[in-house]
Formats: C-alpha cells, sequence, structure tokens
C-alpha cells in the first residue's frame, strides 16, 4: 500500500424502516432547530415528508421546510436556505433526498455559518471554510454518494459554472438509509445512479500509482456488485436485494475507499460538468455519454491498468493487454446501453452540438488552458475539445 490518511465518520443507519430512527438520530447529534430540506414533490405525496416530520416532533425538535431542490443543485436555493436557516436560528440542516438535496444542505450549512461571506467564494475557495452547521441525511437516491463524503455541487446559474467543493465540513453527521425508499423513482433516476456510483470508483481505478492491492481488490468488488446488480435493478426496482446492494455501494464509492493511497483523476467528471452547467443534463446521463470517448482517448497511456480492469471486472480471458484494454472498454459502453443510458452527446436529449459550443465547454473545463485536467492523461484544452468532439455523434 502507498502511503493515505483516511477519515469517514459518518454514521450508517442502514435497512428496513430506518428512517423512523430520524427523530433520535438529529438529537443525538445536537440538532434542536432544523431546516429540512427536500427536492420536488414525490417525497411529500409518498408519505415520507410527514413521517420523518413526525419524527422530529416526536423528539420535540423544531423545525422547517424549504423544497425545490433540483438535480444539478442551484447556488441560489442554497443561498436562499442560508438566509432562512439564519432566520429560524437553525443548528441542524436536514437533507431528505439524493445527491442534490444533500449538496444544497452542505452549501445552506457553510453559508449559515459564515453569513459575512460570499458562498460563492467559499465554493471557489476565494475564502478559507473554518467551521459550518451540523448536516444530517434520509437518503432516498442511491448515487452520488455524498453521505459519506467530503465533496459537494454546486450550479452557479448566473454564469453556467458547476463546481465541486472537498473539504472536511462537508462529512454529515448521520445518513439514514433504507433501500426501500427508492422503490418509486423513475427509472431513469435509477439507471443514472448506476452510472454514477460506478463512475465515482472508475475515476479513481484509472491511475498510474501501484501497489495498492487491497484498495484495487475492493474497487473491482463493488464495480462488479454494481454491474450484477444493476441489471437486477433497471428489471424490478422492488428487488431489495438489488436495491440494497447498490445503496451501499453508492455510499463506498465516494467515501474515498476505493481510491486509497492513488492519486484521484475523475476527468470524466470534470468534463460531463461542462454538459450539466451548460445544458442542465442529469449528471450520470453526461457521465455515460462522454466515457467512451475519454476512455478511448487515454488507454493507450497505461494499457495494463485498463487490462486489468478488462478482466477483473468483465472477465475478459484476452491476454494481450491493448486488445483486453479496448474489449473492457466496449463491455462498459455495452453496459450502458443494456440499461438504456445515454453513450454519446448526441444520444442525451440534447443531441449533437455545434463545434463551438464544444470548444467553449473545453475552455471552461480548462480555464482557458490555465490548468491541465486530470492526472492519468494530463488533459489541455485541446485534449478536452478533441474527448468533446469524439463524443459529438
Amino acid at each position: 500500500m502507498q502511503s493515505f490518511e483516511y477519515y469517514a465518520p459518518t454514521e450508517i443507519i442502514f435497512g428496513k424502516g430506518a428512517e423512523a430512527q430520524t427523530g433520535k438520530a438529529v438529537k443525538k447529534w445536537g440538532g434542536t432547530r432544523v431546516l429540512l430540506v427536500y427536492g420536488g414533490g414525490s417525497a411529500r405525496r409518498s408519505g415520507l415528508l410527514e413521517r420523518i416530520q413526525k419524527e422530529l416532533d416526536d423528539e420535540n425538535i423544531f423545525w422547517e421546510e424549504l423544497g425545490g431542490v433540483q438535480p444539478n443543485p442551484r447556488l441560489s436555493l442554497a443561498e436562499e436556505g442560508a438566509k432562512k436557516a439564519l432566520k429560524i436560528q437553525a443548528d441542524f440542516i436536514l437533507a431528505v433526498g439524493g445527491g442534490s438535496a444533500i449538496d444544497t444542505a452542505k452549501g445552506i450549512a457553510h453559508g449559515a455559518a459564515n453569513p459575512e461571506l460570499d458562498l460563492w467564494d467559499i465554493w471557489t475557495e476565494k475564502v478559507e471554510l473554518k467551521k459550518s452547521i451540523p448536516v444530517g441525511v434520509v437518503l432516498t437516491i442511491s448515487a452520488a454518494g455524498s453521505e459519506m463524503s467530503d465533496s459537494a455541487v454546486l450550479t452557479n446559474e448566473k454564469i453556467g459554472r458547476k463546481k465541486g467543493l472537498s473539504t472536511e465540513f462537508n462529512r454529515v453527521k448521520f445518513a439514514v438509509m433504507n433501500p426501500e425508499l427508492t422503490y418509486t423513482l423513475p427509472k431513469y433516476q435509477v439507471t443514472c445512479g448506476i452510472v454514477d456510483i460506478m463512475m465515482h470508483t472508475l475515476d479513481r481505478y484509472f491511475t498510474h500509482s501501484k501497489g495498492n492491492e487491497m484498495t484495487d481488490e475492493i474497487a473491482q468488488g463493488l464495480l462488479s456488485t454494481v454491474i450484477r446488480n444493476g441489471k437486477k435493478a433497471f428489471e424490478n426496482q422492488e428487488d431489495y436485494q438489488a436495491m440494497s446492494e447498490l445503496m451501499w455501494c453508492g455510499s463506498l464509492s465516494h467515501n474515498g475507499i476505493t481510491g486509497l493511497g492513488a492519486e484521484k483523476d475523475f476527468a470524466p467528471h470534470k468534463i460531463s460538468h461542462e454538459l450539466s452547467a451548460k445544458y442542465d443534463v442529469a449528471h450520470g446521463a453526461s457521465l455515460s455519454a462522454v466515457w467512451e470517448a475519454w476512455a478511448r482517448y487515454v488507454y493507450m497511456e497505461e494499457p495494463e491498468r485498463f487490462a486489468k480492469y478488462a478482466r477483473t471486472v468483465w472477465d475478459i480471458r484476452e491476454e494481450d493487454p491493448v486488445k483486453a484494454a479496448c474489449q473492457g472498454i466496449q463491455a462498459t459502453v455495452d453496459y450502458f446501453r443494456s440499461i438504456h443510458m445515454p453513450v454519446s452527446i448526441g444520444e442525451l436529449e440534447i443531441g449533437v452540438r455545434p463545434v463551438e459550443e464544444l470548444e467553449d465547454m473545453a475552455r471552461r473545463a480548462t480555464g482557458n488552458d490555465t490548468f491541465t485536467v486530470a492526472k492519468f492523461k494530463e488533459l489541455h484544452e485541446k485534449d478536452v475539445l478533441e474527448i468533446l468532439k469524439n463524443a459529438n455523434h
């Protein structure tokens, strides 16, 4: 193993009916005045929101709610939430939903704890974040892994920029995880989640770092588990075993354990963020749309690494590393297709884009070519543009 530091302090409350422990968990972690953050109407229609509110009432915890979280969560709602949290003197933020609700809650917590600072300045690290308000989660979507990660993403809709922030202040205190809460999701959300879970590990797996055998075994095992259970979930969303495996894989895939001791690459994420920011494309779909173009552009940097992925995850028997690498890439693309996910920009709802728009995304991804994207193969503006062109069909 290579050197690493690892810290994953989130308490997990997992299983059927786990949401019944939400009030007690908030109280345990010191919450007395809660801002409850959620997305659209599904949490209310399903009765989940009302059950959570009753849990808080039973523990004599004051609460107010803030709905309206959207996919590719907006900076403006986080800013609004921070003002509301200050108004009600909230000492705890509780997210009910998936990654968008959780990331919005994290943004609210940072903004409310630092009202003298501009939240976007915090998010772009122009100012140092030194404190925040505790956050808890009731998870309803297996995808982003934000319930156990040190990261969060917000979109500044005024300037069309989507930006991630990694900080230990993004660690939530607890995550309540009942796989049954994912049964009623639209199938597209389930499949976008499957892609996102895979990508959080794939973006850690493709590295030049050597000697991390246990890390590789965990990553390979997680990917195999997601692939196997993802197909089952695609066919039957009420398969508790499949949905429970996906939910736990989502947390493990983004809590750091699948990349310990290795450099993080995350090039597909950084490129796909430009698609999401510009066109409001679903995150998982933007990832599957660019992954093949990225993989075929970079795999010759170390075909042996891609070959290892092909053999351990896809059971490909080809001995030649270059051929095995290509077969592993194709197997991944075929899997995305099998769960009806787009594998090119043209297959997204936005369709094939003019080259001028691709050039704009490449500039944004690299800060007008002032920095490179990724570690596995350093990508300059021209490289990102080439990947986008290759994906644009």
